[in-house]
């Protein structure tokens, strides 16, 4: 196919809703680790990692052939029957996970894995009421949506009552107008009067990403999540927290959370547990998880070939110690970012963890420069790199490349965004 004709296609027979980035957008036909290639044979390097799914680059080996050995073998019989892979990556995460995490249902997407989360926390505690921060995203669900606090994400007008949204620690634009450290961390003492004014008093729990993904990589100060903690615990509720894009050491540590040392009752995964494949993770504490009394299905959680891509991915970063790249390669790309702020005034803010890097785009006073994000789109488009952008204004670049990538990775990118940031800055001027 043309690359014409594909469009004409996605156009007559996909919910218009399925946007795509790019002026014209481009029609990616294969991968191979870090890089894409489109229809017309272009090779992009991948900094996007298919929205931090892609941990491991594009069709990696050791995964693919894992994923041949079990499609030939057995592809699906659904939970009625226990399987190995099932199993065996349940023991995995329960060792891995902080605390005392241990018990796992599996689904195939992360709204799936957020909303068993809130049914455990529900069913826990005995109550209905969840808080979730202002800028969060959870997913496409009812519920998920009434958790996000995206307002571009909140489709529709019904959603579900008793979410309540604290604020968050957006500290480049922190809600309460105040300078982290001076502000004593106010957006998260400020939880205990929204449970106090907004909810009956004894809530369920609070969901919260360690670093809000969709939000624009929102990175909150080391000490918040344990003043928030302590909030939560002392109205009844449990710690939910979202590993959707934060886990399998994308921020330096094998979990978001781990930089911030609670230990959550209930935790959720997706995208990159298996490098692509469709997998949802929720793990509890036995005495959470045991809180569903009656019976609960995902017909396609748990499938043999999903399991087989998660357990060869972690098996992969553990041997292969891609936290400490990420940590180290994810200081050197931070390093990198940051002289490219001093460069160029429209870099308002860098912030991020390891491989999970974000620069929010500006213009005088700090008002979003959204349009100045999409000409940088079409410059990285046309200089062959691929970035992700997110923020409530759209104006946040967002930078998740694979987590085996190297430094000589990290000078061809920000070579590419200095060359494209410079011909934005001209545009500007004119």
């Amino acid at each position: 196919m043309t690359r014409e004709e594909v469009y004409a296609k996605h156009k007559n027979y996909l919910f218009p809703s399925v946007a795509n980035y790019y002026r014209e957008p481009i029609v990616m036909v294969s991968g191979k680790g870090q890089y894409l290639y489109d229809i017309d044979g272009r090779e992009y390097l991948d900094f996007f990692g298919g929205i931090l799914t892609i941990s491991l680059g594009h069709a990696h080996p050791r995964v693919t052939a894992r994923l041949t050995e079990q499609i030939n073998k057995l592809v699906h019989v659904s939970t009625v029957y226990p399987t190995e892979n099932m199993v065996n990556y349940a023991e995995k995460l329960a060792k891995i996970t902080p605390g005392r995490l241990q018990k796992s249902f599996f689904t195939c997407s992360g709204t799936e894995a957020d909303e068993t989360a809130v049914l455990l926390a529900e069913l826990y505690t005995q109550c209905q009421e969840i808080i979730a921060l202002r800028h969060a995203y959870s997913g496409r669900s009812m519920l998920a949506m009434t958790l996000t606090a995206h307002s571009g994400w909140r489709l529709g007008g019904t959603h579900v009552a008793g979410i309540k949204h604290a604020l968050n620690a957006y500290c480049y634009r922190c809600p309460c107008g105040l300078t982290y450290p001076a502000c004593d961390l106010k957006c998260a003492y400020d939880l205990e009067d929204l449970i106090l004014t907004t909810t009956s008093g004894r809530i369920a729990g609070l969901i919260a990403e360690p670093i809000q993904g969709v939000g624009g990589f929102i990175t909150p100060p080391k000490e918040y999540f344990k003043v928030v903690e302590g909030i939560v615990r002392k109205y009844g509720g449990v710690m939910i927290i979202d590993e959707v894009q934060t886990g399998w050491g994308r921020t330096g540590k094998m979990f978001g959370i781990e930089h911030y040392g609670i230990e959550p009752d209930i935790m959720t995964f997706a995208k990159g547990a298996a490098n692509g494949l469709p997998i949802g993770v929720t793990i509890a504490t036995p005495e959470v998880a045991d809180s569903i009394k009656g019976s609960t299905i995902s017909t396609f959680g748990g499938n043999p070939v999903s399991m087989a891509a998660a357990l060869a991915t972690l098996e992969i970063i553990e041997e292969e110690n891609l936290v400490d790249n990420c940590l180290q390669v994810g200081n050197y790309l931070r390093e990198k970012l940051e002289g490219l702020q001093e460069k160029y005034s429209l870099i308002g803010d860098v912030r991020g963890m390891g491989l999970m890097q974000a620069l929010e785009l500006v213009g005088e006073n700090k008002q979003p420069a959204p349009q100045a994000l999409l000409e940088l789109f079409e410059e990285t488009k046309r200089n062959g790199l691929l970035i992700g952008k997110g923020g409530l204004f759209g104006n946040v670049v967002r930078i998740s490349p694979p987590l085996n990538i190297s430094r000589a990775d990290v000078d061809q990118a920000v070579e590419i965004l200095d060359k494209s940031f410079q011909a934005v800055a001209d545009k500007l001027k004119h």
